[in-house]
């Protein structure tokens, strides 16, 4: 089935169990509760499709295009979305992409509030604008080192031993975060919000934080070497060590 035309068909809760899609015109279509278990959908064309309730782990979405599509309560377990088009995609609902493949995909605006992410792949993913906030409590050990996050609502959100290496986090909400111990070195998280977060043990060496609000952030034994924190707002900042942090 390589290469068909499926647009706006309605194949809701058929089976296409390690069925061969690539490129496949699926525009539009119902794929509810369908079975697309280890699917092949390279350079798939998903762009608005209802994949609600479908199975897609293990599934090959490599450089698909599921931009507006419905994925409320999909599971996308192991799946490779690598460099796959995301954009303003619903994958609420307990969406499951655990361990899911979403290097250099294009997540802008997307809402994966309650998605579970737990050590998911998201280097170089473009997550701004996203939403992932309080019900994003599977992202601890996600990898998003290099993504951009920048303006997406991260409130609440567990991100505990996350990988955020040079990431883009400015103007972002992250109100409430967990980021204990998370790798946060040479981030941008200028202007973002980080009150009441928790910090501790966090690596934020080279980050920049400045313009940064951190009223009542947690940081016992973060890592703040090399850190600018320059009108950053450290209101009722706890365990914080500036020795050798930027503050001018």
């Amino acid at each position: 089935m390589a290469g068909a035309d499926l647009a706006g068909a309605n194949i809701s809760r058929c089976d296409f169990t390690k069925t061969n899609l690539t490129g496949a015109y699926l525009s539009r279509a119902n794929l509810a509760r369908s079975d697309l278990t280890r699917a092949e959908l390279p350079k798939s064309n998903l762009s608005g499709a209802d994949l609600s309730w479908a199975d897609l782990s293990w599934a090959n979405l490599s450089d698909a295009n599921m931009g507006d599509a419905n994925l409320y309560g999909a599971t996308l377990y192991e799946a490779n979305l690598l460099g796959a088009n995301l954009s303003n995609a619903n994958l609420g609902g307990v969406a499951d992409l655990v361990r899911a493949n979403l290097t250099g995909a294009n997540l802008r605006r997307a809402d994966l509030s309650n998605v579970h992410l737990l050590e998911a792949i998201l280097a170089w993913a473009n997550l701004s604008e996203a939403v992932l906030s309080s019900g994003s409590d599977l992202l601890m050990a996600a990898n998003l080192g290099g993504a951009d996050l920048s303006h997406a609502n991260l409130a609440g959100a567990d991100l505990g031993r996350a990988t955020l290496l040079g990431a883009n986090l400015s103007d972002s909400n992250l109100t409430g975060t967990n980021l204990t111990e998370a790798k946060l070195s040479m981030a941008n998280l200028t202007r973002a919000n980080l009150s009441g977060s928790n910090l501790s043990g966090a690596d934020l060496s080279h980050a920049n934080l400045a313009g940064a609000d951190l009223t009542g952030a947690n940081l016992h034994d973060a890592d703040l070497s090399n850190t600018n924190l320059t009108g950053a707002n450290l209101t009722n900042v706890v365990g914080a060590n500036l020795t050798r942090a930027i503050m001018e």
